[in-house]
């Protein structure tokens, strides 16, 4: 029978879709498009590119970077408020990172917070809050979470983490779904949930038997101090050698930062054993403020609420103690008061699991690098204090040495990332290697890559992409790794 026309058409393309629909389930789908999960409502659960667990600055920098580049990121973090250490914990005194001829190795965007602390542009909590919210301007954020479970599947070399469900304060749940994660906590929110091996930290140093962490950080805030009256007294016990015996090593005073006073502070004594005054890090934060990283409290969990508010009581009754010394024994402190306190700690060490490469002492000592480098560091090895090691230690100055991907990537995961403190280092390469501007070029440049190499899985990137990554990285971004 012959047919009409319209039935003819109707046939053909009846006959074309049959042939799309058979395409479409031989074509093997995207990386970036894995099925989704289901929530418990039997809806499919959000599916994002990147999710960032925690909102430290390294995180933030990474997202920024993969949004920038059209994906679709969101950031959860545990803490109630955002901003890490940076603004909870009120870190204001940055560490720059220098070759050893004293060539500046900090790049990225997070050179451009460091050129404003450096012109006095941003020294004070407003300033910090303010450069943080540019960053996070647009990227979807939710504070005040606990994760309550993750989900994974088994691929042929490794496992990928599918899912992750997420309650609130009021009980409610979500599950989210995605290509990458990002663990961005000082706590191991995120990877203490994923089986890894522990990397050995401070114990090591002293062949102990448990886990030793750094110390933390109570950042104590003054006013009223008469900075010029400082950088004069210690002007007028020129030359060095007659600073360093009076004040202690690596005492030193411009118009914007002070630190040392070893010798001084040493004689403190404070009112909990587990509280110690060592040398300043002072930062002048104009009008009279100024800002001290000196006060270190140890045996905090940050994983643990209880540990942290115990350990930011602790530091507010001591603050008003080593006022009074500092008043009696410091210049330009006579009439220096209390200026407000943090909620937060400076939190500079804490379980860090085993990635893909784990950096090494002699790394950081031979200056090597990687075919894979992210960031360039070259800070000195410096572990601070513990229990047991109360002063700390300090194992030299390397001149440089490359940061490769590998040691930003969760061993046994296809798909997961940390950042910032979690970097996969030993621990004495750690003590150089955990440097907030080094591990903010390592983020902002794995931010950077996730986007622009979008066809591809990092775990699968070779050397030879690698050398195309590094050209337009320096060319696009002025960032140089090689």
């Amino acid at each position: 029978m012959k047919l009409k026309p319209a039935e003819s058409k109707l046939k053909k393309f009846q006959g074309w879709l049959l042939i799309a629909l058979i395409l479409s389930l031989l074509t093997p789908i995207p990386f970036s498009s894995k099925a989704q999960a289901i929530t418990a409502s039997g809806s499919e659960a959000p599916q994002y590119d990147v999710v960032v667990i925690g909102s430290e600055i390294q995180g933030v920098l990474l997202a920024r970077e993969a949004r920038n580049q059209g994906l679709k990121v969101m950031i959860l973090d545990p803490r109630s408020r955002p901003g890490g250490e940076l603004l909870q914990g009120q870190m204001f005194f940055l560490d720059d990172v220098n070759d050893n001829s004293k060539r500046n190795l900090v790049q990225g965007e997070i050179k451009n917070l460091f050129n404003d602390y450096k012109k006095g542009k941003i020294r004070k909590a407003g300033d910090f809050e303010l450069y943080y919210e540019k960053l996070v301007q647009g990227i979807p954020m939710q504070s005040g979470v606990t994760i309550d479970s993750v989900s994974t599947v088994s691929g042929a070399k490794d496992k990928s983490l599918q899912s992750l469900t997420y309650r609130l304060k009021n009980g409610s749940k979500t599950t989210v779904t995605s290509r990458y994660w990002v663990e961005n906590t000082d706590f191991n929110a995120l990877s203490g949930k994923l089986n890894g091996k522990r990397i050995p930290g401070m114990e090591t140093i002293y062949n102990g038997k448990k886990p030793d962490y750094m110390a933390a950080t109570y950042m104590l805030n003054f006013k009223n101090v008469d900075w010029g009256k400082l950088h004069q007294a210690v002007l007028n016990d020129y030359p060095l050698t007659n600073v360093a015996k009076k004040y202690g090593p690596n005492t030193y005073v411009d118009w914007q930062f002070a630190t040392g006073f070893s010798n001084i502070t040493n004689q403190y004594k404070a009112q909990n054993s587990l509280l110690k005054l060592r040398g300043l890090n002072v930062t002048y934060q104009k009008d009279g403020e100024a800002i001290i990283n000196g006060l270190l409290i140890y045996d905090v969990n940050p994983a643990d609420p209880i540990s942290v508010q115990s350990a930011v009581a602790k530091g507010r009754v001591e603050a008003p103690h080593i006022l009074s010394f500092l008043r009696a024994n410091i210049p330009g402190f006579a009439k220096a008061e209390l200026n407000g306190f943090p909620d937060y700690l400076y939190i500079r060490d804490y379980n860090r699991f085993e990635t893909q490469y784990v950096l090494d002492y002699p790394d950081l000592m031979s200056s090597r690098m990687f075919w894979d480098n992210v960031s360039i560091g070259g800070y000195p090895i410096d572990l601070q204090g513990t229990r047991t090691i109360p002063t700390g230690i300090g194992f030299g100055k390397p001149d440089h040495y490359g940061l490769p991907l590998r040691s930003f990537e969760l061993k046994s995961y296809d798909n997961v990332l940390v950042t910032g403190k979690n970097v996969g280092a030993t621990i004495k390469a750690y003590g150089s290697a955990r440097i907030m501007p080094t591990t903010a070029l390592a983020a902002q440049t794995i931010g950077i890559i996730i986007g622009r190499e979008k066809n591809k899985r990092l775990v699968d990137l070779t050397a030879a992409d690698f050398k195309r990554i590094h050209q337009y990285l320096a060319k696009d971004y002025k960032i140089v790794l090689s």
